[in-house]
């Protein structure tokens, strides 16, 4: 199915963008109202983690940087210190009401994906990483480990479905 241009303009899509703001939303104190201002024309940030209260650095790449700005310029926000994700009528979104319009999206475009919600971008940020990485799968999934705060790379595994992947793979080896 062809989508419209506003999905395939840049590498990274509006549509990818906006689920980078809607994890960060999601999982950060400090940002239910995350603003242009923390992430416009900056190599990196700090946010405080929600559910560790830990601190950290997120590097914004050339790319995203760029793709940050175009959106800026297409969104035309009433300033820098507004809001990133606000409806029509100005009120900031809950996660909750992410999570309808993405069903929405969903079910608009045909969208193969069993699960679809702010907590399963997540999941596809980690599983790109890792696919992303070839030779360097390993080393990723530490890194990943890390990233998710999870006490070992066996759950960050199980977490993006790797493991299971492993164990089907086992039947492969039968022969008959």
């Amino acid at each position: 199915m062809e989508r419209s241009n506003e999905f395939n303009s840049h590498p990274i899509s509006g549509w990818q963008i906006s689920n980078v703001f809607v994890r960060f939303n999601r999982l950060f104190l400090g940002t239910k109202s995350f603003r242009y201002k923390q992430i416009l024309h900056v190599d990196e940030f700090c946010i405080i983690e929600k559910k560790t209260g830990k601190s950290r650095t997120i590097r914004i790449n050339p790319q995203l940087k760029r793709h940050i700005s175009d959106c800026y310029q297409q969104i035309h926000p009433i300033g820098v210190d507004a809001p990133i994700l606000v409806s029509q009528k100005g009120s900031v979104f809950t996660v909750q009401r992410i999570n309808v319009i993405l069903k929405e999206i969903k079910t608009k475009y045909d969208l193969s994906i069993k699960n679809f919600s702010c907590h399963s971008l997540r999941k596809t940020f980690g599983r790109q990483v890792y696919n992303m990485n070839g030779e360097n799968a390993e080393l990723a999934l530490i890194k990943l480990m890390e990233l998710f705060n999870h006490s070992s790379v066996a759950i960050t595994k199980r977490y993006l479905g790797l493991r299971t992947e492993e164990l089907l793979q086992t039947y492969d080896c039968l022969t008959f």
